[in-house]
């Protein structure tokens, strides 16, 4: 049985993996500062469903490094995982010092914490942002990625970069995973999944970017909380791992399968390219499957139906 402290535990990926490693009996500490980037009313609600599980959520910020240390002092996990970010890359154009706190100095003191608790293996999420403008596809852990389109990547590589030179200097064992586009219930309202979604039932505009020339690489919730708790108990001393559904979606396809989905035609509005936006993520994922046995299960179909009855019973309540 491992004892987990999970920061961002009231996040969407955090709340979903803190309730998978419970069921299978790990010790699941979460952290939280329950920001307001987007709805804290959807946060606080995961937290809730969190405590009646039995995992405690400290409210707490990793920019606060006296309180963060007290915590993982006093509590003393074996694994961190570290899901706590600003999040977005249209965001990150318009609010660049909250990635540079919360993504760099937030990351670092996480760091400086494992620093002085050797023994505890630390698990991070990064990102397919990475990848940047990177057109070789698909997307391998070994490719390059120092040609970043948006901030929101920079700050996620850096961490990468902290990564690698806190395990050279002091050993410590670190895993990064590059989550590709992670969809689901309980998901995060500012991604176009769940924004179509209210948009479409509301009978109001979707914007599609770019003219409908883009592809995403969507992976379920599920699959992405499989293949971290393999990376978890892996315990690796260093790796990078791409999780993602090997499957790129052109957006207009999306938009289809959304609307068959729902049952109703979305009214669509034609946009060009936002600053920020690449036009593909798409996952090589055969070192995931070679170390962890990370093979995702849930198709694009499957996981929006899901979604869109987790959507249509909560009644919309959390945008």
């Amino acid at each position: 049985m491992a004892q987990i402290f999970i920061t961002g535990a009231a996040g969407f990926i955090g709340f979903h993996l803190a309730l998978a490693l419970a069921k299978r009996g790990d010790r699941v500490l979460g952290f939280d500062n329950f920001n307001s980037y987007y709805s804290p009313k959807l946060k606080r609600e995961r937290s809730l469903l969190l405590q009646q599980a039995g995992i405690q959520v400290i409210e707490g910020d990793i920019c606060d490094l006296a309180t963060l240390t007290k915590c993982i002092k006093d509590h003393s996990p074996s694994h961190i995982v570290h899901l706590a970010a600003q999040a977005g890359v249209r965001y990150s154009i318009t609010h660049p010092q909250t990635y540079v706190q919360t993504n760099i100095q937030g990351f670092l003191n996480v760091l400086e914490c494992c620093r002085h608790n050797p023994h505890t293996k630390l698990i991070y999420a990064s990102s397919s942002s990475v990848y940047g403008l990177n057109t070789k596809v698909p997307f391998a852990p070994e490719d390059r990625t120092d040609q970043q389109a948006s901030l929101y990547g920079v700050t996620k590589k850096a961490n990468e970069l902290m990564a690698h030179t806190y395990h050279s200097l002091y050993g410590i064992p670190v895993t990064g995973l590059r989550f590709f586009t992670v969809y689901g219930p309980w998901g995060r309202p500012d991604m176009a999944y769940y924004s179509f979604t209210k948009a479409i039932l509301s009978g109001d505009v979707i914007e599609i970017y770019n003219q409908g020339q883009l592809k995403r690489d969507f992976t379920y919730i599920d699959d992405i909380v499989k293949g971290t708790i393999a990376a978890v108990d892996l315990g690796a001393g260093h790796e990078i791992f791409n999780l993602g559904n090997h499957q790129p979606i052109a957006l207009l396809d999306f938009v289809e399968i959304l609307e068959r989905t729902l049952g109703m035609k979305a009214n669509k509005k034609f946009m060009p390219m936002q600053a920020g936006d690449v036009l593909m993520t798409y996952a090589d994922i055969e070192h995931s499957k070679n170390k962890l046995g990370y093979i995702p299960q849930t198709t694009l179909e499957q996981g929006l139906r899901h979604f869109v009855d987790w959507y249509k019973e909560s009644k919309g309540s959390y945008l």
